[in-house]
């Protein structure tokens, strides 16, 4: 400042304050705004209105939701073995400030969107390995109020089934879309855009998805931090979790966590000094707004699902690099569906959040066929915990015996393999060389010999689930 003043005023022209007093006075020029802090923050204040905030208040579960997306801080490992971030989508009720959905993608697309309306208004179902602590008949929610008029929340766990009557949202892409705009009016849901660059107009998302980044990711392996000032060292080498093993624990954190925990903005006018939980809240509202609730066919909901077009070959069907097959099958193997833009490929429709089944249409007859994936049944979501576990065991005892690349031409057949274990470290793994067997062997012997391998089969199912990729 003093070289400024000297170069426009002259030297000793313009007395300069003490270090003391300039220090105050920048202090008193600059509180409240932010200036020396992030940029990013300093963005979002700019944006705030200059008046008296207002309030939206809502008396029942459902009458105004918020959607929205924003990049999660973790890197997780994709289909196809490439560690990058992905997105978070929340859809939740100002009422109860409930998650009525949440699911993680590559990025954001209007089928997305669509789904998680469907998802809202559907039960979330137990799933393996959840304690019994999570169901809905254990929690606060009215369980004996809630279960005559719905039976499917019998098996349900504890989060709300919200009907959605206005949903908020930003002028992203995936929500002015017309897909997600005929969705909304399939359901009957009124769909209001927010201004353009105005975050205030729907502030409660915006808060909640802040809330999963300080209270989930965090904690997660791989976690990245904001911006680059809080990145840490290397969380590249940290990934552990693939996607869907993510949306997995997000789920489960909504639940067992994010329902459960008191929430500053659910404070009873009579009663201040107590924050509800969004399970509690629910429970208050619903006793008297009631419950009704909306059951979807299998054509409703299958016309929300993205869809593609296949061949029913001899092995079933491919989606995502997934083999997914039923008994059903039988008639139509290799053969034309009569549908479709040439009259070859079956219409597949398939849940993005839920990789276990796909449903095709029956074009000769009536109704859906449900496939599953082939692997199921020994690699849950992903994969199965003990034959992960096995694998390994068998390739980190391979690679304590032999360098990595050792043998045969360099980085050949090497495989890198995602680890998850308690700590959510990230190992790399290798498999075998069919040039490292006995040179007694010919080419097409060693590489025989290495496929009937029991750890190279494991391998080759790690790679066909995506949970391994070449490098």
């Amino acid at each position: 400042m003093e070289r400024l003043l000297a170069a426009e005023h002259g030297a000793g022209v313009v007395k300069m304050l003490s270090r003391a007093g300039f220090y105050r006075l920048l202090e008193a020029v600059s509180t409240g705004r932010h200036l020396f802090g992030s940029a990013r923050t300093r963005r979002s204040l700019g944006k705030q209105p200059k008046r008296m905030f207002g309030q939206l208040r809502t008396g029942r579960p459902g009458e105004v939701m918020e959607i929205d997306s924003t990049p999660l801080d973790v890197l997780v490992v994709h289909d196809d073995g490439v560690v990058d971030t992905c997105e978070l989508t929340g859809l939740v009720d100002l009422a109860t400030r409930t998650l009525a959905a949440v699911v993680l993608r590559p990025s954001t697309k209007a089928v997305d969107a669509a789904l998680l309306l469907a998802r809202a208004m559907t039960p979330e179902m137990m799933r393996p390995g959840w304690p019994d602590a999570l169901r809905l008949s254990r929690s606060v929610l009215p369980y004996a109020s809630l279960l005559p008029p719905d039976e499917r929340l019998a098996k349900a766990a504890a989060i709300p089934v919200i009907v959605p009557e206005m949903v908020v949202s930003d002028r992203g892409m995936a929500f002015v879309s017309d897909n997600f705009r005929n969705a909304c009016r399939h359901l009957g849901i009124s769909f209001q855009p927010a201004h353009p660059d105005t975050p205030t107009d729907k502030p409660h998302i915006e808060r909640t998805l802040g809330s999963v980044a300080t209270l989930f990711a965090q904690y997660v392996a791989g976690y990245k931090g904001r911006s680059a000032e809080m990145r840490g060292k290397d969380p590249e080498a940290q990934a552990a979790w693939s996607l869907h093993e993510l949306q997995e624990l997000l789920q489960e954190w909504v639940v067992a966590v994010w329902q459960t925990r008191p929430h500053d903005g659910l404070r009873d006018p009579l009663m201040p000094g107590r924050p509800l939980s969004p399970n509690e809240k629910y429970a208050a509202l619903v006793s008297a707004a009631g419950y009704v609730p909306v059951a979807f066919n299998a054509e409703e909901y299958g016309q929300l699902l993205p869809r593609k077009w296949r061949v029913i070959g001899s092995s079933g069907v491919r989606i995502n690099s997934r083999i997914y097959d039923s008994r059903a099958f039988g008639p139509y193997r290799r053969q034309p569906s009569g549908a479709g833009p040439d009259g070859r490929l079956w219409e597949v429709h398939y849940d993005p959040y839920d990789i276990s089944r796909v449903r095709v249409r029956d074009h000769r007859g009536t109704g859906w066929i449900t496939a599953t994936w082939r692997h199921l049944r020994t690699s849950p979501v992903p994969m199965g915990e003990l034959v992960f576990d096995r694998a390994y065991q068998v390739l980190s005892e391979r690679a304590q015996r032999k360098p990595p690349g050792a043998g045969g031409r360099p980085g050949r057949g090497r495989i890198a393999l995602v680890r998850k274990d308690s700590e959510s470290t990230f190992e790399r793994i290798y498999r075998p060389n069919p040039d490292d067997l006995p040179n007694r062997f010919g080419p097409v012997q060693r590489f025989r010999r290495a496929a009937a391998y029991p750890r190279i089969a494991l391998l080759i199912q790690l790679v066909g689930t995506g949970t391994a990729t070449r490098t």
